[in-house]
């Protein structure tokens, strides 16, 4: 199918792997007029990869206001266009939404190309509910804000996906641990289909420490995946009946050996217990 005059084309494009990209996607960046991009030296490589020639302008979050009546005049005037984000798909926690919306409101047709999606992608590795899922972006920058946001958040049931920075993932990590608890299953994401991708599922408590002490864990894209609050009532019996046997264990034995006795007796993972039992020696 050709492309058309007068459209506006979604484009995902790769997380990192440039195999990625799909053949449908390739063929309308070739096509269009022109493609509406972030960071016209970022995209070029991924162009350069495919041997597409179409001009490219920069529409990032600083001038999408400002170029997008003349991108719309465009458009109505017949050119046809693909909008792109650095990685991944557009829109999601990254420019667009402005020229979208103006395309929408300027009866231009808005046409979606799927492909890759960090939040989804990660979400589809976790290993944490997939069913209902509410996807937040980046929290506050500020730690005060970003513990307000948390606060809010705590009893939703629903799988919560995070994108965050690597200069604010140990704080960030840190404040999850206090505000659903060290025990709440969490995965981490990061450097999805590159050299360095890491996937790892644990106890945020867990997550928390090994990224404090992992310096190479802070680095790159990362995505964090984290269990909903769940049932009222079982989660919560069970976790309190965990943390009464850790709590004679620990009054007995040093915290290494409480642990372990207590995964015996219980069955339950040591890296659950672990976190259990350091939020219990805080206290």
């Amino acid at each position: 199918m050709s492309i058309c005059e007068g459209k506006l084309y979604v484009v995902a494009t790769p997380l990192g792997n440039l195999e990625d990209i799909s053949a449908r996607a390739a063929r309308v960046l070739s096509e269009v007029d022109f493609i509406a991009c972030e960071d016209p030296r970022h995209s070029g490589r991924l162009l350069q990869h495919l041997n597409v020639r179409t001009a490219c302008i920069a529409v990032h979050e600083h001038n999408e206001r400002k170029v997008c009546a003349d991108l719309i005049e465009r458009l109505k005037g017949g050119s046809s266009a693909a909008l792109i984000s650095d990685a991944g798909t557009p829109l999601i926690s990254d420019p667009g939404y402005h020229l979208v919306r103006a395309a929408h409101q300027a009866g231009c047709r808005v046409v979606p190309i799927p492909g890759p999606s960090a939040a989804v992608s990660a979400l589809s590795v976790s290993g944490i509910p997939s069913d209902r899922y509410v996807f937040e972006g980046f929290l506050p920058a500020k730690q005060s804000a970003r513990r307000r946001r948390l606060t809010e958040l705590r009893m939703e049931a629903r799988t919560l996906i995070f994108y965050e920075s690597p200069h604010r993932i140990v704080s960030a990590l840190a404040d999850m641990a206090d505000a659903f608890g060290v025990e709440r299953e969490a995965t981490f994401v990061r450097e999805m289909t590159k050299l360095f991708e890491t996937v790892r599922k644990d106890a945020l408590g867990c997550l928390a420490k090994w990224v404090s002490d992992d310096e190479a864990q802070r680095l790159g894209e990362i995505v964090l995946v984290v269990k909903g609050a769940g049932e009222a009532g079982s989660d919560q019996d069970e976790t309190s009946e965990l943390q009464r046997i850790l709590g004679l264990l620990l009054a007995r034995l040093p915290l290494k050996d409480a642990v372990t006795l207590a995964a015996q007796i219980t069955g339950e993972r040591r890296n659950r217990l672990y976190a259990l039992a350091i939020g219990l020696a805080d206290h």
